[in-house]
């Protein structure tokens, strides 16, 4: 076998693999990271996901922990696994841009939770991922570091705002991955790219530090390849911390139990378009084309929508807001340096009034109260993660679907914004290629807080279809 070769078969690897190989000492770390590292001077060059590279971390991480592993230590869950972090998240010693000129060369001297949690369940931190400025936008660009282009076609985006995350995931760059959603920024780029993105409940990865810890609008979460490994990467970030006053005290360690499941006579709501969004027809044929799965799974299948009154401007109002708490000052000291879309968002924010954040809240409750009602009576709903497939790079966002004009430019991810109104679990998962062969992911929602039941639907699709099993031809 040639040192390519070998590369090649290490990569492809799941996470769990990957882990069981290193505690039955099969491979070493180093060899594991080296192999990771030589692909990512190969691939990475393509595409643009993995921003700043740190191989020297990788290197010293993995000779330690093969010297763990010949004294006999006890290995995390995530034991020797390379990760690159979200450059939205603080990374102590490592460069941290947030995707914006005002951040280039700064570094801070801590770790935001959800990287303190990876690295303390083993995995070693070699770099960051791309993302657009602030994480504003579902497109990967910023004037630091330029554009991530998707893999199964670099003329096109990968979603964003987790699009360096994606990519490396699809790439075989990473094995895992961690991300944050707004608007659709775990789910988006995963649909995208044709691997796993999982908004989790609020409170399931608890957020910290955050100016807006009781806020249930953002949240942080896992991505990866499969589900298996989403989940194991769930099963280290999740569980309680009493400085985020919304965490859920269940411990992450429920997400390492085995998710088959029996799903006959489950009643699940399909909907195509979530009460009457535009939605490209090569996303709805993709999806139409595997809406058989749910019926051979003995799913009890039927063509529902939740009401989603007042679900886009409750929404904005929310993004708004808190986009003003976290990102005032910048506009207030530099709004010549942002870019004029993070501009607009922060201004929905500064021009609020009272009664209209009052309002927002009044109607999010009510907005609940319907899909709790809705969730009653169906345990999944199944829906498009995003209303269109990937897209040019160029385009900066997406300004019309199927002749209807776009309002703002992220009118285009209601398909994933009216779910995180709503507080519910969701998650993208491959769903097969246009013919043009863009990915196009499936939208599972769950009911409130049943994170775990997502992940068993997701799993039983998954081992019914296949299709993260393919890979992109930057890969060769």
């Amino acid at each position: 076998m040639t040192n390519r070769q070998r590369v090649d078969e290490l990569v492809n690897k799941t996470a769990v693999e990957m882990v069981s190989l290193l505690r039955d000492k099969q491979i070493s770390a180093k060899e594991l990271m080296e192999a990771h590292l030589e692909h990512i001077s190969r691939v990475n060059p393509k595409v643009n996901a993995i921003v700043t590279l740190r191989p020297e971390l990788g290197i010293e991480g993995a000779k330690q922990l093969d010297q763990a592993i010949a004294k006999g230590h006890q290995l995390g869950i995530l034991e020797g696994l390379p990760v690159a972090h979200k450059d939205l998240v603080p990374t102590k010693g490592i460069r941290t841009t947030y995707g914006s000129p005002l951040y280039s060369d700064f570094v801070p001297d801590y770790s935001a939770l959800i990287v303190e949690r990876i690295q303390k369940a083993g995995a070693i931190t070699i770099g960051k991922t791309n993302t657009p400025e602030f994480g504003a936008g579902s497109q990967t660009f910023n004037e630091v570091f330029g554009e991530t282009l998707n893999p199964y076609d670099t003329s096109k985006t990968c979603g964003g705002s987790s699009g360096g995350a994606a990519v490396a995931l699809a790439t075989r760059m990473l094995p895992i991955a961690d991300g944050s959603d707004t608007g659709g920024s775990l789910r988006n780029p995963a649909n995208f790219c044709n691997v796993i993105g999982f908004r989790p409940s609020p409170g399931r990865v608890p957020t910290f530090p955050s100016k807006t810890g009781w806020g249930p609008i953002s949240v942080q979460g896992p991505m990866a390849r499969n589900v298996d490994d989403c989940a194991l990467l769930l099963s280290a970030i999740a569980g309680e911390d009493s400085r985020v006053p919304i965490s859920i005290t269940e411990a992450g360690e429920r997400f390492l139990e085995p998710l088959e499941r029996e799903f006959k006579g489950v009643n699940i709501a399909w909907s195509p378009s979530l009460g009457g969004l535009p939605v490209d027809p090569r996303t709805t044929e993709v999806l139409e084309s595997q809406r058989h799965v749910f019926d051979d799974l003995g799913c009890s299948v039927t063509e529902a929508d939740p009401d989603f009154s007042d679900a886009d401007e409750l929404f904005l109002i929310w993004r708004g807001w808190g986009r003003e708490i976290s990102h005032g000052d910048h506009l207030r000291d530099n709004r010549d340096k942002l870019k004029d879309t993070m501009i607009w968002d922060i201004e929905q924010g500064v021009n609020l009034t009272g009664p209209q954040v009052g309002w927002a809240e009044a109607k999010r409750m009510e907005l609940f109260q319907r899909m709790h009602n809705f969730m009653d009576k169906y345990e999944f709903l199944i829906c498009p993660v995003s209303q269109r497939p990937p897209f040019d790079v160029k385009q900066r966002w997406v300004t019309e679907i199927n002749g209807i004009e776009m309002e703002n430019f992220i009118s285009w991810m209601k398909s994933c914004y009216y779910i995180t109104a709503t507080g519910h679990p969701a998650i993208s998962i491959p769903c097969g290629f246009t013919p043009e062969g863009l990915p196009v992911g499936l939208q599972i929602v769950g009911r409130y807080r049943d994170d775990f039941g997502v992940l068993q639907l997701a799993k039983a699709f998954e081992q019914a279809t296949g299709f993260w099993k393919e890979t992109p031809s930057v890969c060769d």
